[in-house]
């Protein structure tokens, strides 16, 4: 799971991809979570950096799930979507409660 808020103009660099990748030592394709419903937007560069991180370990994925809180950031969300040829792997959610039951229902896995 991971939650994000505010801007996005690469303050932290590749900090969180790096965290996320810890987590691919298990073998198992991870199912990973977005918060992204107090993000406000994202620079290009930040949306790129994103789109190639993910479409290079897009098999690491069983999916990635990304909710978004307004038509900005959900428009980013299939730029990225497209360009990391992610396809049904990856889920945008506008709606809250969906994806708090899709998250609740994974961890109870």
């Amino acid at each position: 799971m991971l939650r994000l808020a505010g801007w996005d103009t690469g303050e932290f660099g590749d900090a969180a991809m790096k965290e996320i990748a810890r987590d691919f030592t298990g073998g198992k394709p991870l199912q990973l979570f977005i918060d992204a419903r107090a993000v406000k937007g994202a620079t290009i560069d930040v949306s790129n950096d994103w789109a190639l991180w993910l479409r290079a370990n897009r098999s690491r994925f069983a999916h990635v799930s990304m909710l978004t809180g307004s038509p900005f950031v959900q428009l980013t969300a299939k730029f990225v979507q497209r360009f990391a040829d992610l396809g049904e792997v990856m889920r945008i959610y506008t709606d809250p409660s969906a994806f708090d039951s899709a998250l609740q229902a994974a961890s109870a896995r």
